[in-house]
C-alpha cells in the first residue's frame, strides 16, 4: 500500500526512491509486526483473561502441563493481525503471490478460529470435528493450487526442483495440484501437532520463515537465481515482505509466549503459519528444502503417525506419548529442556537446508 504512495510522491522527492528497495521494505516490515505484536500482546492478553477464554488441558498428558489451565488462547489472532498490517503496508499488491499466500494464511486461519472458539468458548472439548477440519483444509490447498497450476506463466512454476541436483527438474504437469496439496495440508498439521510447549512452535517457525526470505530473495533476483542455478522467479521477490512480517510478528508473539507462556497461540495460529510455510515453499519452488528445514514439524507429525499406525496395527505404542515431546517430558526431560534442544535442532537442520541453495 505504501509502496504505490511512495511511487507517487517520488515525482516530488527522489529520497521516496528508498522504499523501492526490497532489503528496506524488509526491515521495515519486521519492525512493524514486532511493534504491533508487542503493543497489542498485552492488551489481547487481558481481554481474553477477563473474557476467561482459557486452554483446556488434557489430563492424560504429562503433570505438569496442568498448572497451564486457563492460559489465555488464541493468540495466533494476534500473529496474523501482524502479518496482515505489514504485508500490506510494505508489500508491493499488484504482486500474485502475496495474495495468495495471504489467502491461505487467512483461510487456515479462519478454520482455525472455528475449531478453538468451539473449545474455549463453547466449552465443546472435541471442537471443530477432525473431518470437517480435513475438509475444509483440502478446499482451502485445492483451490489455491488449482489456480498456481492454471495462471502459471512460467514453466519453472511447476517444475520440482530436487536438492543436489542442478540440472534434474522434472515437470510436475497436473501433478503439481496434488504436491501442492499435500504440502499445504501437512504442513498446517504438522505445526498444529508441534505446539504444544510453550514457545515450542513459533521458533522453527521464525528460522524457517527468515531461511524462505533469502530463498525469496535469491529467487526473485535474476542475477542470484542464475549463480545458484535456480529458476529465477520475478514475482518470488515480493514473499520476502511476506516472510519477514512472519519473523517479526513471530518473535512478538514470542515475548509472551516463552516459558512460562502468558499465552498460546491455538489452532487459529498454528494452522495457518504451518500454511503460510507450506505455500510459500511451493511459491519459491523448494518443497523439498521444506522437508529439510522443517524437520521438527516433519518429526512431530510422524511420531503421531507411527503411534498410532502401531496401536492400530499391534496394539502396542511406540512413544510414551506422541507427538514425540511429550515422550520426553515423560522420560523426565524438564519443558524448557525439551523445547530449547528442539530449536537447536531447528537451526542445524534451517542450515542444512540453505546449505542445498550451493551443493548443487
Amino acid at each position: 500500500m505504501l509502496v504505490w504512495l511512495a511511487e507517487y510522491l517520488t515525482q516530488y522527492h527522489t529520497g521516496f526512491n528508498v522504499f523501492s528497495y526490497l532489503t528496506f521494505r524488509s526491515i521495515l516490515g519486521i519492525f512493524t509486526a514486532l511493534f504491533i505484536s508487542l503493543y497489542f500482546g498485552p492488551k489481547l492478553i487481558k481481554a481474553l483473561q477477563r473474557m476467561q477464554i482459557g486452554q483446556t488441558v488434557r489430563d492424560d498428558g504429562p503433570e505438569s502441563h496442568l498448572a497451564k489451565s486457563g492460559t489465555p488462547t488464541m493468540g495466533g489472532l494476534l500473529i496474523l493481525a501482524s502479518i496482515f498490517s505489514s504485508t500490506l503496508l510494505w508489500a508491493d499488491l499488484s504482486n500474485k503471490y502475496v495474495w495468495v499466500t495471504l489467502f491461505v494464511i487467512g483461510s487456515l486461519g479462519a478454520v482455525g478460529f472455528v475449531d478453538d472458539y468451539r473449545k474455549v468458548i463453547r466449552k465443546d472439548s472435541n471442537g471443530l470435528i477432525a473431518r470437517w477440519k480435513y475438509f475444509w483444509q483440502s478446499v482451502i490447498a485445492l483451490i489455491t493450487a488449482s489456480f498456481l497450476f492454471f495462471t502459471q506463466q512460467l514453466d519453472a512454476e511447476t517444475a520440482l526442483l530436487l536438492p543436489f541436483f542442478k540440472e534434474v527438474m522434472p515437470q510436475l504437469g497436473i501433478f503439481f495440484i496434488v504436491m501442492s496439496y499435500f504440502v499445504i495440508v501437512g504442513t498446517s498439521n504438522a505445526v498444529n501437532l508441534t505446539d504444544g510447549l510453550d514457545g515450542l512452535a513459533i521458533v522453527p517457525t521464525i528460522l524457517v520463515a527468515a531461511a524462505f526470505a533469502f530463498i525469496a530473495y535469491v529467487t526473485g533476483n535474476v542475477n542470484f537465481a542464475s549463480y545458484l542455478n535456480i529458476p529465477h522467479l520475478p514475482l518470488a521477490s515480493e514473499l520476502v515482505i511476506v516472510c519477514t512480517a512472519i519473523v517479526g510478528a513471530g518473535l512478538g508473539f514470542l515475548w509472551f509466549n516463552t516459558y512460562p507462556a502468558q499465552i498460546f497461540m491455538g489452532d487459529v495460529g498454528s494452522l495457518a503459519l504451518g500454511g503460510a510455510l507450506g505455500i510459500i515453499a511451493i511459491l519459491v519452488r523448494q518443497e523439498l528444502v521444506l522437508v529439510i528445514m522443517g524437520g521438527v514439524f516433519v518429526m512431530e507429525a510422524l511420531s503421531v503417525i507411527l503411534q498410532v499406525g502401531s496401536y492400530k496395527l499391534r496394539g502396542q505404542r511406540i512413544f510414551r506419548m506422541a507427538p514425540i515431546h511429550h515422550h520426553y517430558e515423560l522420560k523426565g526431560w524438564p519443558e524448557p529442556r525439551v523445547i530449547v534442544r528442539f530449536w537447536i535442532i531447528s537451526v542445524v537442520l534451517v542450515l542444512a537446508g540453505l546449505a542445498t541453495l550451493k551443493i548443487r
